[in-house]
């Protein structure tokens, strides 16, 4: 854990140091990074027998999870577009 901590303080610091520098590229990199994360948590998971035998029923657990997950954003998301709505039209008159 303390690893964990101290590569993320050296990230912060790198970021103070550079952060009058063009790094236009970072954002790109980052998304590749972040795929690769994902194929290795897949490639990982794939190799667990454990999770692959009880998939069917963590399955349906998911599952709901998942579109619970985005019914709640959905709903919030458009509660807060429909309040900034009326605050921008609020203030135009």
């Amino acid at each position: 854990m303390l690893k964990i901590v101290a590569i993320m303080f050296s990230g912060i610091g790198l970021g103070l140091l550079l952060r009058k520098q063009r790094l236009s590229w970072l954002g790109a990199l980052i998304t590749v990074l972040v795929w690769l994360l994902l194929f290795f948590l897949g490639v990982a998971v794939g190799q667990n027998q454990r999770i692959i035998m009880g998939l069917k029923d963590l399955g349906l657990e998911a599952l709901l999870l998942a579109f619970a997950g985005i019914a709640g954003s959905v709903v919030l998301a458009w509660g807060l577009w429909h309040v900034s709505q009326k605050k921008e039209k609020g203030g135009r008159r």
